[in-house]
């Protein structure tokens, strides 16, 4: 299986696209994907959180089993890349009767999440109105926001009349970057209880188990790297479930991270205070790693320059006019210059998404996909931010 995007790859894209970009390699990604399948017990569903990465949706559609789309925006999206209707979990804390009545109106096959007594109302209104059949999965809350209580979970089955809502099931999800095989079991555990006394108490039947697991990515130097062992730990709690309806497993940087790196640029080197400092034209407004502490920690970086001198420690920061724009502290670079250019990596999930992109209106970066079938595609061409932190206008 391919973990990483290779050199000459790399080297590709860089003589030929502007820095700062992100390059993701779909080929990585669907062997990830299949790797991760091949761990699984038989017939374990995939979703993938396209939050982690939509530009990946339709590169993703014939290797995962469902989507999870979180708001209108993601829903567009998957519109827009033509992404069967069949495979869409729409998802969301936050869901606008608006939004519900223009989905169940045009599709009839999205799984729709009950996060709230409020949803449920919306969801069973809108299908009252339109006279068409939905499905949906209730959410369990696991102490947060997100999801309801056992309580409500079970006043919503004991008294839905409704007619065009069919329960398939349950939804939940506790965090990531879990690094307790215990943790699952014991939440894999709960979950398979649920689903008997539910059964047993109101002669519901759970056809759907969506469990987000919230596997792991290790994205820093000297850090145990336990992707595979709790994947591996994950397969033998579902295989240890009573539960025989679908499990179906909601994933998005464990998916995702290992596919995709982030390029920048060295643009200036100074020294104040006995203290080297590496200035590049990207920062923390593009690039994001769940677990980074103040810059300490060290993620994956490959640098691309002649490195013939000695080795040295750089802190590396971005261009934006904050004290807190630190990528990186103390990093052994060799004979680092200006214009050499620094690779980060496992960046697939999240960091194109995630980061404080509009900040000093910094242009957003370009986005490569990359496959040996089609080679480099652009996702998205650099695209300037300034004219969304101003009254709106064309450009003079």
């Amino acid at each position: 299986m391919k973990s990483e995007v290779n050199e000459s790859k790399l080297k590709t894209a860089l003589d030929n696209y502007k820095t700062p970009f992100y390059l993701f390699d779909t080929d990585i990604l669907a062997d990830r994907i299949a790797d991760i399948r091949s761990a699984l017990p038989p017939k374990t569903q995939i979703c993938f959180a396209m939050k982690a990465n939509p530009f990946l949706v339709k590169d993703m559609e014939m290797h995962v089993d469902y989507f999870e789309v979180c708001s209108p925006g993601e829903f567009h999206i998957c519109e827009r890349a033509g992404i069967d209707e069949k495979r869409i979990v729409m998802s969301g804390v936050y869901k606008k009767r608006e939004d519900m009545e223009y989905a169940i109106s045009r599709y009839k096959d999205i799984i729709y999440t009950v996060e709230s007594l409020e949803h449920w109302k919306i969801l069973t209104t809108c299908a009252l109105k339109e006279k068409r059949k939905i499905r949906v999965l209730l959410r369990l809350t696991s102490g947060n926001q997100f999801g309801m209580d056992e309580s409500s979970i079970r006043r919503i089955i004991m008294e839905n009349s409704c007619e065009y809502v069919e329960i398939l099931g349950l939804q939940y999800f506790s965090g990531t970057q879990k690094k307790s095989g215990a943790k699952l079991e014991s939440e894999l555990m709960m979950l398979d209880q649920l689903c008997a006394d539910l059964q047993n108490q109101y002669q519901f039947t759970v056809q759907k188990l969506e469990y987000g697991p919230g596997l792991p990515v290790c994205y820093f130097e000297g850090e145990k790297d336990e992707e595979e062992a709790m994947l591996l730990a994950l397969s033998k709690a579902i295989e240890h479930l009573s539960f025989q309806g679908q499990v179906t497993l909601e994933m998005g940087r464990f998916i995702a991270a290992s596919c995709g790196v982030y390029a920048t640029s060295v643009v200036d080197l100074k020294t104040n205070n006995d203290q080297s400092y590496c200035i590049v034209d990207g920062g923390i407004h593009q690039l994001n790693y769940y677990g980074q502490m103040l810059a300490m920690k060290k993620p994956f970086i490959t640098q691309y320059g002649s490195q013939d001198g000695e080795v040295r420690e750089w802190t590396v920061c971005g261009s934006l006019c904050t004290s807190s724009d630190v990528l990186v502290r103390q990093y052994p670079f060799k004979d680092l210059k200006k214009g050499d250019h620094l690779v980060f990596g496992k960046t697939g999930a999240y960091s194109a998404t995630e980061g404080m992109s509009m900040f000093l209106s910094r242009d957003l970066p370009l986005v490569l996909l990359y496959s040996e079938q089609e080679q480099y595609r652009i996702a998205r061409g650099s695209l300037a931010t300034d004219q969304f932190n101003f009254f709106h206008s064309e450009r003079g």
